[in-house]
């Protein structure tokens, strides 16, 4: 069993920077990919991006790409995210997943953290 706890997420401007992290326990996280979906109000969640455990792989989605970057540290067992020029239709409820591969990412889930970016 893997336990995420997402921090990081808050109110941010058009334009702006937030970074997420996601710190694991309960099993080594270099085990695991590992990755961020998102879920905006009266939408469903979407994939944002993937890290094998290894770190060496990456995937993101087409709206992200140049702007967000994950990097992970499987010594301190974390996963961030550093989000740049940030839109307001971001604005969404980021979820920390982690899964045995790249494909099944999505097995295990973070409560969430909020993030809102103004107009």
């Amino acid at each position: 069993q893997v336990q995420l706890v997402e921090s990081g997420g808050g109110l941010v401007q058009a334009g702006g920077s937030l970074r997420l992290s996601c710190a694991a326990s309960g099993r080594t996280l270099s085990n695991y990919a590992m990755g961020w979906f998102r879920q905006a109000p009266g939408k469903e969640r979407e994939f944002v991006v993937a890290i094998s455990y290894g770190g060496g792989t990456t995937v993101y989605a087409d709206s992200v790409k140049g702007r967000f970057t994950i990097s992970r540290d499987n010594a301190k067992n974390s996963v961030d995210l550093q989000m740049n020029s940030l839109k307001p239709e971001e604005t969404a409820v980021y979820y920390c997943v982690a899964g045995s591969n790249m494909a099944t990412i999505n097995h295990y889930w973070g409560q969430g953290t909020q993030v809102t970016v103004s107009s």
